[in-house]
């Protein structure tokens, strides 16, 4: 934006766009593993469905959310939740293939699926995107993600994120990541240090995402060609909102609009530690909060049941995108 323009999102012209897999889906397992090639490959943390969290997503954003137009949910295909009223009006679903070239596919590389979004047809300018395990815990309204000048805000932790100085070959996709987004910003903005964001739904604008993934052509095509998270990938979730602060049309928001707003719990097999953390978040009710799945291979029942108790006792009525036949498992 140039000095004094300013721009109007209006309320009821907001999508909210979901990412969703589910590794218990037939045939999905079998087809990871005849590309993975490494432990990260098959982490289950990022594909397990084991507490429909869309489910409760969904349930929460009805109640929560009111300025929301449509909801898009893209996934592989064929999957589709089977409790999913796919007939209904208000939700599409969308497969990897209808907006990704075929050469890429398959992909489970959340990365790659990410600098996708602003090409699902018929979504709104400005849209929502939530993973499928954030939940809106109170009342969410439009001002909560973007100022009045249209600036959005971008919600970080006091913690920086890392650069190639302090990385090395054997650390994660995701740091390595993060450190190739970080040298990408610096040449094309100048070095400086960059903090980690706080989990959350992103409020992202189509000509302002297209934009990035344009100016870091490069580094986006090797992102999309990786099946997998890899280490010269950069994570579209972390570049877009240092992207949008670096060319001012983001502001950072303070610690106590990031505490009021992004809320988060890593659902742990240790049942004290979970607990904890969800009533936490049931006491501080922020606007919007991550429950991450760290339960790695194996998780543990007792912290399954109470998570499960827990999402029941916050949103117990079904929202108007489920199958009244298919209740929770």
């Amino acid at each position: 934006m140039g000095e004094g323009e300013t721009k109007t999102i209006r309320p009821s012209e907001i999508d909210v766009v979901y990412t969703w897999v589910d590794d218990m889906f037939p045939g999905y397992a079998e087809t990871l593993e005849q590309f993975a090639t490494t432990r990260h490959d098959t982490n289950p943390n990022r594909t397990r469905d084991n507490l429909e969290m869309l489910r409760y997503s969904l349930r929460s954003l009805e109640r929560h959310v009111p300025f929301v137009r449509r909801v898009h949910l893209l996934t592989c295909r064929p999957q589709v939740p089977e409790w999913l009223n796919t007939d209904h009006p208000d939700i599409t679903v969308m497969h990897h293939d209808e907006i990704m070239a075929p050469e890429i596919l398959p992909t489970f590389n959340s990365f790659a699926i990410i600098s996708h979004l602003a090409k699902l047809p018929c979504v709104s300018e400005h849209f929502l995107y939530c993973e499928d395990d954030m939940l809106f815990l109170s009342k969410a309204h439009l001002s909560d993600f973007v100022q009045d000048d249209g600036r959005l805000r971008v919600f970080a932790k006091n913690r920086d994120a890392p650069v190639h100085a302090k990385t090395r070959p054997g650390d994660s996709p995701w740091n390595l990541s993060l450190a190739n987004a970080n040298a990408a910003l610096d040449r094309a903005f100048g070095p400086r240090r960059r903090k980690f964001l706080a989990h959350g739904p992103r409020l992202i604008e189509r000509r302002s995402f297209e934009e990035m993934c344009n100016r870091f052509g490069h580094e986006i095509a090797a992102t999309r060609a990786s099946r997998f998270r890899g280490g010269d990938n950069v994570p579209p979730e972390y570049l877009y909102p240092h992207y949008l602060l670096e060319t001012e049309e983001a502001v950072l928001a303070s610690d106590a609009e990031t505490r009021r707003v992004a809320g988060y719990a890593s659902i742990d097999n240790f049942l004290p530690w979970t607990w904890l953390q969800l009533a936490r978040l049931d006491r501080l009710r922020p606007v919007t909060a991550t429950l991450n799945d760290n339960f790695n291979d194996r998780p543990n029942p007792r912290v399954v049941a109470h998570v499960r108790n827990r999402l029941n006792r916050w949103f117990p009525e079904p929202s108007r995108f489920e199958r009244l036949d298919r209740p929770p498992t």
